[in-house]
């Protein structure tokens, strides 16, 4: 008989805002939940409804010594960075950026959604690095939604974004081992999803509800479960969206402190002196 991943705790996720005042469900960190090894930060941006004119970002600003992955769901973001990088995020496009060593970087709403208003929603992920990898040169990996696969299975559509489902793999290449999916269910639609108990394992629920060992997850919560079988099984309640995310524990020391994720304080004390010493460069932005 199969047995299935059981719940620690489920958390809601308070509206928040960050940066130029960006409404925010912050899923984690909050007293509940301050880390999920190796995860850092999961925010989800809205889903509001903006007028023209109040679209609002995250201007210049550093990191050093973890990943930021941004996933859109709807609107438009324009991306620049102190190392000449630039693009625009749209809907379903994801950008996996590997901070690494350091660079200063800003994402800020795209014309479109400025000049014309719309609605905007979408995911940031921190993901922690090893040792090994915090002072790797920066790196984007950066996907249109047409290029990310799809597994579908009965009422079931799933974006594979890193990791794999229904044989479907991902597109993302990780330092660790990493599932990132997003999933849209219908009403009562069941999934299983092999997770190997090694990884430590969270949902989010976007829309909808899910049932879960037994409870009922609404959305704005993130649902923390036990590492405690191979399978994670869940069932929708109406139209349902959530995100699964897992991967490999680091188990090592953490020394956190606003944009910069190290191993020791004085690596931290580091990455404040070379930010401030301009070694992480600036963003010219054309005239």
């Amino acid at each position: 008989m199969a047995t299935y991943r059981t719940l620690d705790r489920a958390i809601p996720a308070p509206l928040v805002s960050d940066g130029e005042g960006v409404l925010i469900h912050r899923a984690f960190p909050n007293h509940d939940l301050s880390e999920f090894d190796p995860f850092l930060l999961l925010d989800h941006l809205g889903p509001v409804d903006l007028k023209p004119g109040e679209a609002k970002g995250f201007p210049d600003h550093p990191h050093r010594g973890f990943e930021t992955v941004t996933y859109l769901l709807s609107g438009e973001f324009e991306h620049r960075d102190s190392f000449g990088h630039h693009g625009v995020l749209k809907a379903g496009d994801v950008q996996w950026m590997t901070a690494g060593s350091g660079l200063v970087h800003s994402e800020v709403p795209g014309r479109s959604l400025v000049e014309n208003g719309g609605r905007l929603e979408g995911f940031q992920l921190w993901v922690n690095l090893p040792k090994r990898d915090k002072m790797l040169a920066p790196r984007y990996q950066e996907y249109e939604s047409a290029k990310i696969p799809t597994a579908t299975g009965e009422g079931i559509e799933i974006k594979v974004i890193a990791g794999d489902s229904l044989g479907v793999k991902g597109a993302v290449e990780t330092h660790i081992p990493i599932q990132y999916l997003h999933f849209k269910l219908a009403d009562g639609a069941r999934h299983i999803q092999e997770v190997p108990r090694t990884l430590n394992t969270m949902i989010y629920v976007i829309s909808g509800g899910i049932f879960l060992d037994g409870g009922f997850i609404p959305e704005y919560h993130l649902a923390v479960l036990k590492n405690d079988a191979d399978l994670v099984e869940f069932s929708a309640s109406g139209d349902t969206q959530v995100l699964l995310l897992s991967a490999e524990p680091i188990h090592e020391p953490v020394a956190r402190y606003g944009p910069f994720v190290m191993n020791t304080k004085d690596e931290l004390a580091k990455a404040f002196e070379d930010y401030r010493a301009g070694r992480m460069g600036s963003i010219n932005v054309p005239k």
